[in-house]
């Protein structure tokens, strides 16, 4: 665990969602405003987050609906350059993560200096983007080779939008992951980007794996950050600090801080 205050400085981090408006290639892209628009409001949104005390942000291509299990050149390529521009101004610890392409996350972390990213490393979904296959031996030998071995890895082992293929319990599943692929922290989802984290589920992984870390990864907002991290060793937010919460607006800083201020609190509760 003792990972977590060396990358974050604080126990229980909020890792603050930065996310990008549709990218080039995207269906959404915007041809017209162009990628400066989608700087431009990335840069607003990293300063309200950094501006209401969230603990680390993490830069995602949120926007690139329907998302890629295989993205194209262009996303990680123009992410980068986006996070090249900002890196001037970042000033908390900072993750990537390529929705969802777990090798593309990785170079993209080697690329700009994250210390994390979050993806979907490991298991076999029935997705609404179809079957979702993964590699996490492959991953993990990609990221010994680009020299990422110092990337923190989150997996997600229940991803949004999708269910695990076959009958396991996910006190098994969080159990197998951590023998076979030693992630440095496991994500826990709710059903889609701000739908809330079942604490009971949280609790169940964070029984079956106490000696990693667990982070409640959707749907944590101000009134249940106290309680999910609670059971959860962090939290990873997005939909919370947008403008009356919806997922498609600006950060409202107002929010942020709001909920740093629980977080805060909470952590006091629990020394």
């Amino acid at each position: 665990m003792n990972w977590i205050t060396d990358v974050f400085g604080v126990s229980k981090p909020v890792i603050a969602m930065c996310h990008f408006r549709a990218l080039p290639g995207d269906p959404g892209y915007d041809s017209v405003a162009g990628v400066d628009a989608i700087l431009d409001a990335a840069r607003s949104d990293l300063r309200a987050l950094q501006d209401g005390g969230v603990d680390a942000v993490m830069f995602s291509n949120e926007a690139s609906l329907p998302y890629l299990l295989k993205t194209e050149p262009i996303t990680a390529i123009t992410m980068a350059r986006i996070i090249g521009e900002l890196l001037p101004e970042v000033t908390v610890p900072f993750g990537v993560n390529v929705l969802w392409d777990p090798t593309a996350s990785i170079d993209l972390a080697v690329g700009t200096g994250a210390k994390f990213v979050r993806e979907i490393f490991s298991g076999v979904y029935a997705s609404d983007y179809g079957l979702w296959n993964t590699n996490s031996g492959e991953v993990a030998r990609h990221r010994r080779a680009v020299d990422g071995q110092g990337v923190r890895l989150f997996y997600n082992i229940v991803p949004e939008s999708a269910v695990y293929v076959g009958q396991r319990e996910i006190s098994s599943i969080a159990r197998s992951t951590v023998f076979n692929a030693s992630p440095d922290a496991l994500c826990v989802s709710g059903l889609t980007a701000g739908a809330e984290t079942s604490a009971e589920t949280l609790r169940v992984v964070k029984d079956a794996v106490p000696d990693t870390p667990v982070f409640a990864n959707t749907g944590v907002t101000a009134a249940s950050v106290a309680s999910q991290l609670a059971i959860a060793d962090g939290a990873v937010i997005g939909t919370a600090f947008k403008r009356d919460g919806y997922i498609w607006n600006e950060v409202d800083e107002s929010r942020v801080r709001e909920l740093t201020d629980n977080a805060k609190l909470a952590r006091m509760a629990t020394v």
